[in-house]
């Protein structure tokens, strides 16, 4: 024990004392802040310059105090108008197709940014078309849809004989608030977008701290395999006491990393007031943080151990990776019934144990029972792959020549 705690000692103090490593402890929550406020920033900016936009109403209805509503509803930071409209055709006896081809040349040459073409049936059907060259506009077809339904909220109410003021005043907006009744009885606030952030943020941090060091943890066995470095090492311990080393301090290298964000996050959240993640689940979503990342580092020291090239090492992670993407498709199923069997059994399977947890404990707190046997399963799954590891590393680094195939490694494991 005392070997294998040397090799993690001395893994981690290497690594952590790196350029590279303190450049992405500081450079990676910068960027990962920017992905996720420039696409909001970039979203929100008003339009700087009046855009043109025509309307083709074969229904006669609609077409004119549509230009005239969302000419003078939308304007520019400057006061002009954000949209001008015009009316390219109004009636029921127009020409359809040559209408289009007309607007069409048009949006070509960039006299139009768009052009709205409403049908003769508007009134009962209520469906619209929006052509134009920039389809991602999603903030002016909003708008259209807005002004559109106004409109004929309006005249249906007057067909109906309803005045449309009282009509407006008969719309009554309702909030339903959640309210989760935990196992003691206690109520608490709580939502779906609460709980499915919490779950979101486990996942997205375990995610994201295996595939940016999962890379770093076959690179490691690769070239102390190339430079010769482990004959060294291997005089000094048994290859299972190597492998446990590098599993526990390349694993503390990465949940130093991550506890280091972690702070960045609670420094803002209590900065600005919001809470990120339920205090009464965060100490338990950490235990299977901590015992999920172990497990997945197992995994990859032992798949990189009879690996040679680092062409082999990115095929084999990008593999291992892909398993955590099941759990996001099964988010939301899983948080509509959390004690479904299905999602009981998922949550048995050591890939997918903390991740499944991590799913249903924002929800419905699982069992003590159920606790205790996933978190035993962890702790003998990381066992074992560092037993795992040792038996396939003593072999490989006497292996020469082609990359031993699947069935041979799960041999080197049992004959180990």
């Amino acid at each position: 024990m005392n070997k294998t705690l040397e090799v993690a000692r001395w893994e981690y103090l290497e690594k952590v004392r790196s350029k590279a490593f303190l450049i992405s402890l500081f450079v990676t929550p910068l960027v990962m802040v920017a992905m996720g406020l420039l696409p909001g920033l970039f979203a929100s900016q008003e339009d700087e310059q009046t855009r043109t936009v025509g309307i083709i109403d074969q229904s006669g209805e609609v077409g004119l105090e549509f230009a005239q509503r969302l000419q003078h509803r939308y304007s520019l930071p400057s006061g002009e108008p954000n949209y001008i409209v015009l009316p390219l055709a109004v009636g029921r006896a127009i020409r359809l197709e040559e209408e289009l081809a007309a607007a069409n040349a048009r949006v070509v040459a960039g006299d139009l940014d768009g052009y709205c073409v409403v049908p003769s049936t508007i009134l009962s059907d209520s469906v619209v078309d929006y052509r134009t060259q920039v389809v991602g506009d999603f903030r002016i077809t909003a708008r259209i849809r807005d002004v559109l339904r106004e409109i004929l909220e309006e005249k249906k109410s007057i067909a109906l004989g309803i005045d449309p003021r009282v009509l407006s005043r008969l719309k009554v907006a309702v909030d339903v608030r959640t309210i989760k009744i935990t196992t003691g009885g206690e109520e608490e606030e709580s939502g779906f977008e609460k709980v499915f952030f919490t779950a979101y943020l486990f996942m997205m941090m375990l995610f994201f701290l295996i595939v940016t060091s999962g890379q770093l943890l076959v690179r490691s066995v690769i070239e102390e395999k190339s430079n010769r470095i482990v004959e060294v090492l291997v005089s000094s311990c048994s290859p299972t006491e190597l492998m446990a080393g590098k599993i526990l301090g390349l694993s503390a290298l990465g949940l130093t990393q991550m506890a280091f964000w972690a702070l960045i996050g609670v420094a803002l959240s209590l900065q600005f007031g919001v809470v990120l993640v339920d205090p009464a689940h965060a100490a338990l979503l950490t235990v299977y943080f901590i015992l999920g990342y172990l497990l997945y580092a197992g995994i990859f020291i032992t798949a990189g151990s009879p690996l040679t090239t680092e062409q082999e090492a990115q095929q084999v992670t990008t593999y291992l990776v892909l398993i955590l993407i099941i759990p996001i498709v099964l988010a939301i199923p899983a948080m509509r019934t959390p004690d479904a069997p299905w999602l009981k059994v998922l949550t048995f399977i050591p890939l997918l144990t903390p991740t499944m947890m991590a799913l249903r404990i924002p929800v419905q707190m699982p069992s003590s029972l159920e606790i205790l046997a996933s978190i035993g399963v962890l702790l003998l799954s990381i066992y074992g792959t560092m037993v795992a590891a040792g038996r396939v590393f003593r072999i490989a680094i006497l292996s020469t020549g082609k990359t031993p195939t699947m069935a041979e490694i799960l041999r080197w494991i049992r004959t180990g």
